[in-house]
């Protein structure tokens, strides 16, 4: 017969190791709440205020109408202006804009005459969530903005119908048939890798620890960064197999095909690689067990799921959130891969992605060693 004393002294002796594992303790208390504020922020699908050039060439009173009809949407936030095509397409191949609007310089004039004039716009396909609500957007602004004029000129006129003097040509960029493939599996190869190569290294110290063996360590001459180095070195030639793996079975099982340099790819897989590594190692100087490695790295690996952009795109979380994205290496790994794998970028684009992630890793690397050389003090 079970004994309620007996289970009471157990829920007691619980209680108190729980109080006593306070990193776990304020886990289980401080991970919902993140998890709730943040994903209830960053879980949005709805696109607005879309980053966009405009290249007007006709800079009349006209065109300057189309570009406030856009304004006025909500759903396109005019950036800047461009003189050229080549300007416009090197902000969409830095991913500063989502989407391009080009005015021909006879667009005043064919509608004063009523004739039908094209206007063009280029849109970044490489997120397909983005790009449908860019193309939708697009065509109904400039399909009410032609009705308007045309219903102006009738009434003008007196008499006659309503034509679509404005013929709008959305043209997706790097994407067109808007494969869902083609963005999810670039970002998913970059999630592997953070995800694995965090766990790799995460209990490489906390597992010393507890086996005893970090105490042999410590009474050799070896000084906490070369130990790191060492615990780094090898594992990294495990992830750049694993990533080797991963993008076989993306270009060849998936037929995601890489348009850009595989080099340069390899080389800043190498960069982001050294990075999550630094993390999991920091995790493991922080944590006293396992368990707790186990739960810090699922702290960090579930926000950086959501804010990455690997799911939802950033373009439509608030600022607060975007800048959160900033303190996540994914994010600009994931801006790397798909500018390769997707848009075939060149380095001098990503040299800020590959700068940052450089930071991160030089950064991580020295709070590291600094944390373990206390933990030896």
């Amino acid at each position: 017969m079970m004994s309620f004393r007996r289970i009471l002294s157990i829920i007691k002796k619980e209680f108190i190791q729980i109080k006593r594992d306070r990193p776990s303790l304020g886990i289980a208390i401080m991970m919902p709440l993140m998890m709730m504020f943040l994903f209830g922020y960053a879980v949005k699908v709805e696109v607005d205020h879309v980053p966009t050039v405009v290249w007007d060439e006709s800079q009349t009173l006209q065109s300057r109408e189309l570009i406030q009809a856009f304004k006025n949407s909500d759903y396109f936030d005019v950036v800047t202006y461009a003189s050229s095509r080549g300007e416009m397409q090197d902000l969409m191949d830095r991913g500063e804009v989502k989407a391009a609007l080009h005015i021909p310089p006879n667009f005043s004039r064919n509608i004063l005459k009523g004739e039908p004039v094209e206007t063009e716009m280029l849109i970044d396909g490489s997120d397909p969530t983005v790009a449908r609500t860019v193309f939708s957007s697009g065509v109904i602004i400039a399909e009410n903005f032609s009705r308007n004029i045309s219903l102006k000129a009738m009434l003008k006129r007196g008499s006659g119908t309503i034509t679509l003097p404005v013929e709008f040509k959305p043209r997706v960029e790097y994407n067109p048939s808007f494969k869902t493939e083609i963005f999810t599996i670039p970002g998913l190869i970059g999630l592997v890798m953070q995800n694995i190569t965090v766990m790799l290294t995460a209990f490489a110290l906390v597992r010393e620890r507890e086996r005893g063996t970090i105490e042999q360590l410590i009474v050799t001459p070896i000084k906490p960064a070369e130990l790191i180095v060492g615990k780094l070195i090898p594992y990294i030639f495990i992830a750049l197999i694993d990533f080797t793996l991963s993008l076989s079975i993306g270009m060849f099982w998936f037929h995601v095909p890489v348009k850009g340099s595989l080099a340069l790819l390899f080389m800043l897989a190498l960069d982001f690689i050294i990075v999550a590594l630094s993390i999991g190692i920091l995790i493991s100087t922080v944590a006293r067990t396992q368990l707790q490695a186990m739960q810090m790295t699922v702290l960090f690996i579930m926000p950086s799921i959501i804010l990455s952009g690997f799911i939802f795109p950033l373009d439509a979380m608030p600022l607060a959130v975007r800048l959160i994205s900033c303190a996540i290496p994914l994010t600009y790994f994931l801006r790397i891969i798909r500018g390769i794998a997707v848009k075939g970028v060149s380095f001098d684009i990503l040299f800020s992605d590959a700068m940052a992630l450089a930071f991160f890793g030089l950064a991580l690397f020295v709070l590291a060693v600094v944390r373990f050389r206390k933990k030896l003090e």
